[in-house]
């Protein structure tokens, strides 16, 4: 039987620790650093550096490794533990620029002859003031490095793209992160996630998923790190996701192997799908958050090993992976979110909450106390609803999520609603 290593601690990872856990192959999951919400799947290891990651990994003897979050990846973990012979579901560091330097990724797409939107990068304010005026102030402002799914501003005038520049370049809002700006042209229509499994050279796909990174309903107030997700989407057709696995995906592999890099690990596509077909808004070298919620409870299979094939390079399928019914997911984000977070507030509804595997809470910033759960974050958690098909998934995550409610909480109303229309 199998033992198996999560690294990360939010929802994110609680989704992929519930679902490695009941591969029949697993006997068990740590997670590290994990959260206190974890505890029904996994067993929480306190490791928080990449020394002790990499420590725990090899002291636990695990059989497998999975990397939640980008910013282990980008600073070479999963480097680290394969040259200790540890089997890893994750891209190396190289690799990892595809999310982890916006402008080293969007020149892979070009040479790959990938579908994408027109981008400039600047690393100095004046030229970078100058482009954005003339394009009238219609384009999208990214911090090119890793800014914790905050870094990206899609503008409509040119005094907000004017701002978000600043915001990097001279306020430092992102660190060193936002040291250079990558301005795109500003596209239209509806987005799309598609993860993608790969072992370097063959590629599987799980259902596509649709996020709501703002804050209110109707997509109202500022950009988060995602609100809510559901899947499937009507939109995404088979055909759709074909061609993105064969031209989007397959061409990026290809690019990648021509500079020597083989990509092993969860290659996350976010698409808008245009009135000139799907165009590629960025790369990212993990599984996304919220959208994690809704895809492995709605996925059919063993992830196990289907993580486990990818990581040793023998992936053993290929196309589209089976899913059963809908599902949607609910966030519900502490007060002050996404410009701050409260945390300590008494979360009531998870005590002695009794879910089922139509009803599932994924912990991502919780903490449990003598006096009971309490908040520990932003996005708090995510409530999760399972159906035939979306219209009943969503009434199933907003009961929940109505049942898990605390002072402050902020969430969204609306997650599938045009779906369910």
């Amino acid at each position: 039987m199998a033992r198996v290593l999560v690294i990360g601690g939010g929802g994110r990872e609680h989704a992929l620790a519930r679902g490695l856990s009941r591969s029949s192959s697993v006997d068990r999951v740590f997670v590290a650093p994990g959260n206190d919400g974890m505890v029904d799947v996994a067993e929480c290891v306190v490791a928080k550096t990449l020394d002790d990651q990499a420590r725990a990994a090899s002291e636990l003897d695990v059989d497998l490794v999975v990397v939640g979050p980008e910013q282990p990846l980008v600073d070479g973990l999963a480097d680290r533990l394969r040259a200790s012979g540890r089997t890893v579901f994750g891209p190396d560091s190289v690799a990892a620029r595809i999310e982890g330097d916006k402008a080293w990724s969007k020149q892979l797409m070009l040479d790959a002859g990938v579908p994408t939107a027109a981008a400039a990068a600047f690393d100095r304010l004046e030229p970078a003031l100058e482009h954005v005026r003339s394009t009238g102030g219609q384009c999208v402002v990214k911090a090119t490095g890793l800014a914790a799914g905050k870094g990206v501003t899609v503008c409509s005038d040119v005094a907000t793209a004017e701002a978000a520049v600043r915001a990097c370049l001279v306020e430092a809002v992102f660190g060193e992160a936002g040291s250079s700006v990558l301005i795109e042209e500003r596209l239209d229509g509806p987005e799309l996630s598609v993860f993608a499994v790969s072992d370097g050279r063959e590629v599987a796909t799980f259902a596509p998923s649709r996020d709501h990174k703002r804050l209110g309903d109707g997509d109202e107030g500022p950009n988060t790190g995602g609100m809510g997700a559901y899947t499937p989407v009507a939109d995404a057709t088979d055909a759709l996701v074909a061609n993105v696995a064969e031209g989007v995906v397959g061409p990026t592999l290809d690019a990648l192997r021509a500079r020597g890099v083989e990509y092993r690990g969860l290659l996350y596509v976010g698409l808008m799908l245009t009135a000139d077909g799907p165009k590629v808004l960025e790369y990212n070298c993990r599984f996304g958050d919220p959208e994690t919620q809704v895809v492995v409870p709605a996925f059919d299979g063993d992830l196990y090993e289907l993580l486990r094939g990818a990581a040793e390079g023998s992936l053993g399928t290929r196309g589209p992976l089976p899913s059963d019914g809908a599902a949607v997911g609910v966030v519900l984000a502490s007060a002050g979110y996404p410009a701050s977070s409260t945390k300590g507030v008494p979360v009531p509804g998870l005590v002695d909450l009794e879910t089922t595997d139509d009803e599932i809470v994924f912990h991502a910033a919780t903490r449990r106390s003598d006096a009971g759960w309490e908040t520990n974050g932003g996005r708090v958690l995510c409530a999760v609803g399972r159906g035939a098909d979306v219209a009943e998934a969503r009434k199933r995550a907003d009961a929940l999520a109505g049942r898990l409610e605390f002072q402050g909480a902020q969430r969204r109303h609306d997650i599938g609603a045009r779906e369910a229309s």
